[in-house]
């Protein structure tokens, strides 16, 4: 006879706040699982494995609808995996992208800070002066 965990036992199990573990369900992530005559919800090993799978998938920040698509794709080992190498370029894509953006922003804070070297008076600070005019000229960071 296969064990069967409780919520909050599935939640120790997994490192997964019972919230989540909950709004996994919601979402269709995990399946719903049996109810015992208390009507408390009875996990199985299946439901452990999918939400170490999903957990795994949100830790490289995988969005939830690719998140939705790989444990289906898993549980079809004959398939091709074509569509995960897809996900996954996609995913790169928008990695490098957003580094881009994030590399950008730290230029922008660079030249801000730039503006006050000292630790003068607030009235006389370059950094207020700029973020209340909403650019720094020179050096093209505009909102």
């Amino acid at each position: 006879m296969q064990q069967t965990l409780k919520i909050g036992q599935l939640s120790k199990a997994t490192g997964c706040q019972v919230e989540t573990i909950r709004f996994y369900e919601q979402e269709g992530l995990l399946p719903a699982p049996a109810r015992n005559a208390g009507n408390y919800r009875l996990y199985e090993t299946a439901h452990v494995e999918r939400l170490q799978f999903i957990r795994h998938c949100r830790s490289l920040d995988m969005p939830l609808n690719d998140v939705r698509l790989l444990p289906n794709l898993r549980d079809a080992p004959g398939e091709s995996c074509q569509e995960v190498n897809q996900l996954l370029d996609q995913r790169i894509v928008q990695v490098a992208h957003r580094i881009a953006e994030l590399n950008a922003l730290q230029g922008q804070l660079s030249v801000l800070r730039g503006r006050c070297r000292t630790g003068s008076a607030a009235r006389d600070c370059g950094i207020l002066q700029e973020l209340s005019t909403g650019m720094c000229q020179a050096e093209g960071c505009v909102e």
